[in-house]
């Protein structure tokens, strides 16, 4: 199974639009991140985790042809707004719907940001995102021969989904980790875990806040994500415990 970090910035991406700071203007490729995205894939079975607003250009990066699953966390704009860019794969796929899985407020919550893609009166020009979806909850799923688990967690006072896939676990967009969702995150090779800035913030956990979560959690490795610009790579891989990692765009694990 091969596991890409499409994207591993926070809502504005990262440089930010008009900022100077010292992480918007370092020429550190890993200072240069896009909103927050994962690709899973197996030999046969292509899964994406969120369609970021760089959704188009994270496909076309990795070379992405074909999708099989697209799963979202939540409905914050960051991670749905590259929906309408999955049109292509239609054009190309003999107009094979995109099979798309999430929560029901999920869902909800699209159908009013993409409007005219649930208008069947819509006039269709050039084209309307075709997807097929289905509902999820707390109960695992598999997407081909990805065996997916929902984790239950909150965002601030908002319900999201983390997501299990063999001993990787991918949580993003957290500040809380209910504790029936601990047992859900037992035994973990890898861990990438929601850590925003160094100072709090209402629905995110902070670097100090994720690195207890990764203790508690004890996977083999914990990498964080959805890193906003107050974090320079360099700066804070040198200050985190042993066991805590930054993620960064394109870093990819394969695991057996």
């Amino acid at each position: 199974m091969r596991f890409v970090l499409l994207g591993t910035g926070t809502s504005t991406g990262i440089p930010c639009v008009g900022c100077e700071c010292d992480t918007c203007m370092s020429e550190d490729i890993k200072d240069k991140r896009l909103r927050t995205s994962l690709l899973i894939q197996s030999e046969t079975t292509t899964v994406i985790i969120d369609t970021s607003a760089d959704f188009r250009q994270q496909m076309l990066r990795h070379s992405v042809k074909h999708i099989d699953g697209i799963v979202y966390t939540h409905h914050h704009y960051d991670h749905i707004s590259g929906f309408d860019d999955v049109r292509p794969f239609s054009f190309f796929g003999n107009n094979i719907p995109a099979n798309v899985y999430l929560m029901p407020e999920t869902l909800q919550n699209m159908k009013q940001v993409f409007s005219y893609a649930f208008d069947e009166n819509v006039q269709v020009g050039g084209g309307l995102p075709n997807a097929a979806f289905t509902i999820i909850d707390d109960k695992s799923f598999t997407i081909g021969d990805i065996h997916i688990q929902p984790i239950p967690l909150k965002h601030g006072s908002l319900r999201v989904n983390g997501y299990r896939i063999g001993n990787v676990a991918y949580c993003t967009d957290t500040n809380h980790i209910p504790e029936e969702s601990y047992e859900l995150l037992k035994d973990l090779d890898i861990l990438i875990l929601d850590a925003l800035r160094y100072t709090k913030h209402p629905t995110h956990f902070t670097i100090e806040q994720a690195c207890i979560e990764a203790k508690k959690i004890q996977a083999k490795k914990t990498y964080f994500t959805h890193i906003a610009h107050q974090i320079r790579h360099k700066d804070c891989e040198d200050i985190l415990p042993d066991y805590c990692y930054l993620g960064y765009d394109n870093l990819e694990f394969i695991i057996d």
